[in-house]
């Protein structure tokens, strides 16, 4: 009579046991891909913003650095979106129906800023497009990876350049512009995300 519940117990813990370990499994995956994006942003210039921009996207990642260096791309796409929205909302308002050139002196830069952006974004979907195919299999075709990591150092170079020639273009604009100082901030924002990612695809040479 007393080894049925000596023979449960056994069973109960068994199990217990066995579904926590499963339980933990994931967990334990989930942590090695925070630490392996962790690691690759500690390479960057701005460590804290590449992990924050990128971690929500340990699932997708699954530690291959070219799908990394890709995502990091496309965030920067995305914030280079965002600004174009802004700058061209700026641009609306400073230049209300029969205002004068003088009224708004911010006009020329935020016209420029819109169309070297849209080069900026050009760029970097070419990037994205790219480190998408070293995501697909770089293995089968070594020399084409090279290609396409070069390709994306140069494009994304150019990104900043871009990024750059918009932030000049506002040097003879007052100081105390708030178009100014609005789009100056975001742009700095977006050159540390660029900056990122540039590292990021630059990081891949010794690794495909």
């Amino acid at each position: 009579m007393s080894r049925k519940p000596c023979l449960f117990s056994v069973f109960f813990f068994f199990f217990f046991f066995l579904g926590a370990s499963e339980l933990t499994r994931p967990a334990k995956k989930n942590e090695t891909e925070f630490e392996f994006i962790r690691s690759r942003c500690n390479a960057t210039r701005y460590p804290s913003l590449c992990y924050a921009s990128l971690s929500g996207y340990s699932s997708t990642v699954q530690q291959n650095p070219a799908q990394l260096a890709r995502l990091s791309a496309n965030v920067t796409l995305s914030r280079i979106a965002v600004l174009m929205v802004r700058v061209a909302s700026l641009s609306r308002a400073c230049r209300p129906r029969n205002a004068s050139a003088a009224a708004c002196p911010e006009a020329a830069a935020l016209r420029d800023c819109a169309e070297t952006l849209g080069y900026a974004s050009d760029l970097t979907r070419k990037t994205e497009g790219e480190l998408s195919g070293l995501v697909e299999g770089p293995a089968a075709r070594p020399a084409d990876a090279s290609w396409r990591v070069s390709n994306a150092q140069t494009w994304l170079s150019a990104v900043l350049t871009d990024e750059e020639t918009c932030a000049d273009g506002f040097e003879e604009v007052a100081s105390g512009s708030l178009a100014k100082a609005d789009v100056s901030w975001r742009l700095w924002r977006l050159k540390q995300y660029t900056i990122n990612a540039l590292a990021l695809v630059n990081n891949l040479a010794g690794t495909l």
